[in-house]
């Protein structure tokens, strides 16, 4: 909220923006560190910090001109495996919350650029836990490719055998 980033359907976690108030003109310089808006016509969701900077916490809602500035690349995530077989099917854990508006959240925000996209419910030591997956693919080699790209765009990606529980 007090740091200047924002929130957008698509662009890589990471992301640096320039984002111009088009009433104003003043910019501010943000790094994209989630997903959204999920509202009809808004393609950018700005913190608390970076809205104030650009004179929007007012009014709340304004047109604004974004440039791409690079890329912090501390941001892109490594695959990490725990498959433990050689055949399928496979599916990659982008996310495990004890809330399931969490999951819910991260869905949504998967579905827009890949298909496949589940909310397993588990049971862990008496605990719920809500786990987000992209799957399920038959070998390794189809999921792999995908996982990859999830890293680079800033999540966790987990493979995994698709009916182990972890």
């Amino acid at each position: 909220m007090y740091k200047l980033t924002c929130a957008h359907r698509e662009y890589a976690f990471g992301t640096k923006l320039r984002v111009t108030n088009s009433g104003n003109q003043r910019s501010v310089e943000c790094v994209v560190n989630d997903r959204g808006p999920f509202v009809e016509g808004r393609d950018l969701d700005l913190s608390y910090a970076a809205a104030k900077e650009i004179g929007v916490v007012g009014p709340g809602t304004a047109r604004v001109f974004v440039e791409v500035r690079g890329r912090d690349s501390s941001y892109i995530r490594e695959v990490r495996m725990r498959a433990g077989a050689a055949a399928g099917p496979f599916a990659i854990q982008v996310g495990a919350f004890t809330e399931r508006d969490n999951a819910t959240r991260l869905k949504t925000a998967l579905d827009f650029r890949y298909g496949n996209v589940y909310i397993q419910t588990v049971e862990v030591k008496g605990k719920t836990y809500y786990r987000v997956r992209v799957g399920n693919f038959e070998a390794m080699n189809a999921a792999l490719p995908i996982a990859e790209q999830l890293g680079q765009e800033g999540y966790r990606p987990l493979v995994i055998k698709a009916d182990v529980k972890i």
